[in-house]
């Protein structure tokens, strides 16, 4: 419930995050943690400011900045991309003008959510905005728009416009026809959809979302595989799935659903590989195992995935691929569930994902993730 001292006002909104910051994470923490560092002092901050905008808050592997006027957002942006080039991490940016309230110590509302949609929408790199973005800037600054059509985003009722801002450095794809609009593909690429939890209880839907989560992670370390990020596949949650509409919105021509269910300590894991051109399956499996023997499943998809796909991996992506977090399901458990926790975004359920993941910790201190 908003307060008599709260403010609402429309701004340009500029939300931003390291594509795969937690694979970075567990292969080197130490560097990632030191690179995000340098983005931030020396690129990230300065170019804001310069631009006279303002950082409402930092993530853990992103920002949130807003702009009174939406040349300055974009233009930051845009400012930014050019800079960061040096830098070993990969950003992503989206931009969206819309209303938001401010409480004195952060900004909500539809602007900031539909700003982080399509943010997730965005390639390593790139700068996408709205279409509210697109009316404002389109015959102010001097580049090129490409029209992604319309898309619909979590808890957006109506589907949001997006535009993706064309650089000197976008590589060359291939255009192949595979849905209702055009999907580019420069290797094979896949979506991972959230699994459902089948177990009737809805308190163990952290455990499906979990499974997914690992996945997309050991499949984002496979460098000739293109693999949608969680938050983008993660918008398609609790939605029916019409494969062939998701593909399309996603740009991929592959698609994995799946379900899991739990009763005590035995799971069962279902999984389908599905071929978005044709809508047809090409692999499918059901696991039967123990709780314990949740890493391996994971691990066995993984394998199939890629074989399916028939992707080369390079000399030691196999091991990397498997490598896991930690050993330790318990731990693994408190992690998932306070990942959960922490994308309802609010302070309270962020307190109780501290209190998860430091149980995750004392279990295994040396958890990257955790």
């Amino acid at each position: 419930m908003n307060s008599e001292s709260d403010q609402r006002r429309l701004s340009a909104i500029l939300a931003a995050d390291v594509v795969g910051y937690t694979r970075r994470m567990e292969e080197n923490t130490e560097g990632t943690v030191a690179a995000w560092k340098i983005a931030r002092s020396d690129i990230i901050d300065p170019t804001i400011v310069e631009h006279k905008g303002r950082i409402v808050k930092h993530t853990g592997d992103g920002f949130l900045a807003e702009f009174a006027t939406v040349q300055s957002a974009v233009k930051c942006a845009l400012a930014m991309q050019a800079k960061l080039a040096t830098n070993p991490l990969d950003f992503r940016m989206g931009v969206n003008l819309g209303d938001v309230i401010d409480d004195g110590e952060d900004i909500h509302g539809e602007g900031v959510n539909i700003a982080a949609r399509i943010e997730a929408l965005a390639q390593p790199g790139g700068v996408y905005v709205s279409g509210s973005v697109h009316e404002q800037v389109r015959n102010r600054i001097d580049v090129i728009f490409e029209d992604l059509g319309k898309h619909e985003v979590k808890n957006v009722s109506a589907p949001v416009h997006v535009y993706k801002i064309v650089t000197d450095d976008d590589a060359p794809v291939i255009e192949i026809k595979a849905t209702e609009q055009s999907v580019f593909y420069d290797k094979p690429s896949i979506a991972v959809l959230p699994f459902d939890n089948m177990s009737g209880d809805p308190e163990q839907q952290y455990f499906a979302d979990g499974i997914s989560e690992d996945i997309i992670t050991a499949l984002s370390k496979v460098s000739r595989l293109r693999v949608v990020a969680r938050n983008s596949s993660f918008a398609y949650k609790g939605q029916s799935s019409d494969i062939r509409k998701i593909a399309g919105e996603l740009s991929v021509g592959y698609v994995l659903e799946g379900s899991v269910r739990r009763g005590g300590n035995r799971i069962r894991v279902t999984a389908q590989l599905i071929d978005a051109s044709v809508d047809t399956h090409i692999w499918a499996e059901r696991y039967d195992r123990s709780v314990d023997d949740i890493f391996d499943i994971q691990d066995e998809i993984a394998k199939e995935i890629v074989t399916n796909l028939r992707v080369q991996l390079t000399d030691g992506e196999t091991a990397l691929m498997i490598s896991g977090g930690t050993d330790n399901v318990e731990a693994w458990q408190y992690c998932i569930r306070a990942g959960d926790l922490w994308f309802r975004l609010n302070g309270s359920d962020h307190l109780s994902a501290r209190e998860l993941l430091e149980l995750a910790i004392e279990l295994d201190p040396n958890y990257a993730a955790a």
